[in-house]
């Protein structure tokens, strides 16, 4: 019998591992559109990151991330939110876990309006309330808050990485924000 010493992060693979997987399995993803609503619950604005892609091109996109293994999909939601957001955002997760939308990412282009040329995806969608400072982190430039018109503007939703303008399309429309 062997020892060996415990992996530090046991829910992620090396990139070597990941890229394989990559190429053999759909992944699961969490994303997140964050919201700052009126007392009444109604949007006032949406948060949208602003990175640089592979290409060199600046993108809006939302908070995203993978699950990880053995972690809850609440767990990989409030990782995410924290790692993109900041600490001090506090994020209100929803009571149920069940999103308001499921998208599928395929690496070939067209097959969906989703499109991640590294993968097969899977992302559970969520709303998410926020509340606090945010300050963005990890890759992400700047987070924008934009009205739900602002949002809808076209070189914004055509602009978002990934074909993620329709998911905040339908955001807008599971809240009864999209504009007239």
């Amino acid at each position: 019998m062997s020892v060996r010493t415990p992996d530090p992060n046991p829910g992620w693979l090396s990139d070597i591992a990941l890229e394989e997987t990559r190429s053999r399995v759909p992944i699961l993803y969490v994303e997140a559109v964050p919201v700052r609503v009126d007392s009444l619950g109604l949007v006032e604005s949406v948060g949208v990151l602003l990175r640089g892609s592979a290409t060199g091109e600046m993108t809006h996109t939302l908070v995203s991330g993978r699950v990880m293994h053995g972690e809850s999909v609440r767990e990989a939601l409030m990782r995410n939110l924290e790692k993109d957001l900041g600490p001090t955002a506090f994020p209100q997760l929803p009571v149920s876990t069940v999103p308001f939308t499921v998208g599928e990412y395929f690496p070939l282009p067209g097959v969906s309006p989703l499109h991640d040329p590294r993968q097969h995806a899977v992302a559970l969608t969520y709303v998410v309330p926020v509340t606090g400072d945010c300050a963005p982190r990890q890759d992400a430039l700047e987070l924008s808050w934009l009205t739900p018109d602002e949002l809808m503007r076209r070189e914004i939703l055509d602009n978002m990485e990934g074909g993620r303008g329709a998911l905040v399309r339908e955001a807008l429309a599971h809240l009864g924000a999209l504009p007239a």
